[in-house]
Order: C-alpha cells, then sequence, then structure tokens
C-alpha cells in the first residue's frame, strides 16, 4: 500500500465516515435485535468503530514501545497483547455508547445517516448491552492480566469519551473538543502503565502533544461541515464563533502543539535526530494553519486536516525510531 493511499485512508477513519458499498446497505438493512446472521454480526462490529480504535490501539503500542527495553527481546509481548485487547475492547465500549446518545443526530447528518442505530439495524438496549459486556470483558481482562491503574486509567478515559464529551459537553460548549480531548489523548499514557506500571512523566508529555494537537486537527474538518453542524445544532467552534475567530484559534493550539513536541528532547525521551525532525515537521504545521488564515480557501481547511493525520504519524514514527534504531 502506498503511503499517500495510506494516508486517505486514516483521513476517512479521522472523519469518522465509513463509507458503505450499496450491497453493505443491503445486507445489513433487514438485521434486527441481537441475531447471529453475518448482516447483524457486522452491525455491532461498526457500533465499535473498529478503524477509529485501530487509531487509538496504535497510540498505545506507542507508549507500550517507548516504554520498552530497546532490546526486542526484552520487550512483554504478552503483556502487550492483553493491554491491547483490553483498551480496545473499552475503547469499543465507548464507541458503541457514542452511537446511543448521537442516534438523533447522526440520523440527521448525511455522512452518519446509515449508521447502525439511525438505519434501525441494532437496537438501542441491544447497542447497550453490547457495550456493557465489552466494558466488562475490558476491566477483567486489564485487572487479570496487565495490572489495576491500566484498568483504572481505561476506565476513566472511556468515562471522559462517553460520559462526559459525548453526554454533555459535545452539546453544550464551543470548547467540547478541547475539553473532550483528553479521553483520546490518554491512550500513550495507557500503554506506558501497562507496560511499567506506572505513568511517569514522559506518559504525559505523550498526552500533552496529542491533546494539544487535537483542536488544531479537528477545527478544520469542523470549519469545512460548519453547516452540517449548524443544522442539527452542534455547537461546534466555527458554528458558534466564526471561520475566522476559529482560524486564529487553530494557529495558537498548532504553535502550542509544536512547542510541546520539543518536550521530548528535554526530558531525555528522544535524541537531536528527532528534535531536528520534530522541527520540520512543525514548520508543515503552522505553514498550513497560517494559510487558513492569509488565504481562506475552500479546500485549505482539509489541507490542513490531511496534514495534521500524517504529521502526528510521522512524529510518533521519530520517537519509535530515535527509541529502536538509536537506541537513545
Amino acid at each position: 500500500m502506498s503511503v499517500q493511499s495510506k494516508v486517505s485512508e486514516v483521513q476517512a477513519v479521522m472523519t469518522d465516515e465509513q463509507p458503505m458499498t450499496a450491497s453493505w446497505q443491503t445486507a445489513r438493512a433487514p438485521a434486527r435485535g441481537l441475531g447471529l446472521d453475518l448482516a447483524v454480526v457486522l452491525s455491532y462490529c461498526e457500533l465499535t468503530k473498529p478503524r477509529v480504535v485501530s487509531l487509538l490501539i496504535f497510540t498505545a503500542m506507542v507508549g507500550m514501545l517507548l516504554a520498552s527495553p530497546t532490546n526486542l527481546a526484552g520487550i512483554h509481548w504478552a503483556v502487550i497483547f492483553w493491554a491491547n485487547v483490553g483498551i480496545a475492547f473499552a475503547s469499543g465500549a465507548a464507541a458503541a455508547i457514542n452511537h446511543v446518545v448521537d442516534r438523533q443526530i447522526d440520523g440527521q447528518m448525511k455522512r452518519t445517516h446509515s449508521r447502525p442505530l439511525p438505519n434501525d439495524a441494532v437496537s438501542v438496549t441491544g447497542a447497550l448491552v453490547f457495550a456493557t459486556l465489552l466494558m466488562a470483558i475490558s476491566v477483567i481482562v486489564l485487572v487479570v492480566f496487565v495490572n489495576q491503574l491500566t484498568a483504572i486509567l481505561t476506565m476513566a478515559g472511556l468515562v471522559g469519551y462517553a460520559g462526559i464529551y459525548t453526554g454533555f459537553l459535545k452539546r453544550r460548549t464551543p470548547q467540547n473538543i478541547v475539553l473532550g480531548g483528553a479521553a483520546g489523548a490518554i491512550p500513550p499514557v495507557l500503554g506506558w502503565a501497562a507496560v511499567t506500571g506506572h505513568a511517569p512523566l514522559d506518559s504525559w508529555v505523550l498526552f500533552l502533544i496529542i491533546f494539544l494537537w487535537t483542536p488544531a486537527h479537528f477545527w478544520p474538518l469542523a470549519i469545512y461541515r460548519r453547516e452540517e453542524y449548524a443544522r442539527v445544532g452542534i455547537p461546534m467552534m466555527p458554528v458558534t464563533r466564526g471561520v475566522r475567530h476559529t482560524s486564529w484559534l487553530i494557529l495558537g493550539y498548532t504553535i502550542a502543539t509544536v512547542a510541546a513536541t520539543e518536550l521530548p528532547f528535554f526530558t531525555k525521551m528522544a535524541g537531536i535526530p528527532y528534535l531536528i525532525g520534530a522541527n520540520l515537521l512543525g514548520a508543515g504545521f503552522l505553514y498550513h494553519a497560517i494559510r487558513l488564515i492569509a488565504v481562506p480557501e475552500k479546500h485549505n481547511p482539509m489541507r490542513m486536516f490531511g496534514y495534521s493525520i500524517a504529521y502526528l504519524a510521522a512524529l510518533f514514527a521519530l520517537l519509535l525510531g530515535d527509541h529502536y534504531l538509536l537506541g537513545l
């Protein structure tokens, strides 16, 4: 698979768009309840937002690998496996709850109207039972095979996303993505805690980078889709404060993100090669943020959105390369 095709796939994931073919819709349409036919199974799988979960697992893996020794033979692969299972199940549970809470607005938005609940492929009761089961399995796996700290932090992330962000912040404040961003930033801390049993400063540096990156990443998409958000009454920043104000906020968060990416060097998590690469990537991030203000073209928000995805992936790749290839 080419780099461009992979970036395109990740863009679809981060916009939470999951295009469906006509055959998929045809197969899924008659499914109801908790039957065992393939269409129903696929509908329940869709509740977990599997491609979004895969991105969370990726960032958790970064924390796990950075917390592990540079000697690959010394990595506790069994712990990593079970930690990924537990984190994935918790993330899937949070996603299923998100489907339940957002089912009405999902049915009114073009990109989400075919989801299982608006499309009546899964009942609300079925989705809640499914989410509860995933949550229970996650807790058991993490407590038994990993450690209690990882279980506690994972459940905190689930409550933050499914309860605080989806159930409260999303509909009440234009700062929703800022305040709710902690849930999406927690996976590297979970990964670090899974391997070491504690969450040191380095893990929270990774958290901070993702936390600051989230508004700079998501608000360009919100600018692009502001009319759709306004139509369903979601107070995203571009809807309540306008495009220009949001663009300046994006620049501010971009500057903060780039500054935060210097921290791994100063905490000795990474060395000079990482620092050089991070600064080059940061220059590209700043360029796109400035263009949102200086050249407010229709497609510039999506250009920044696309770059932000590649930026974070490349930044984490630099951290891993520095850790393992250079042994720093």
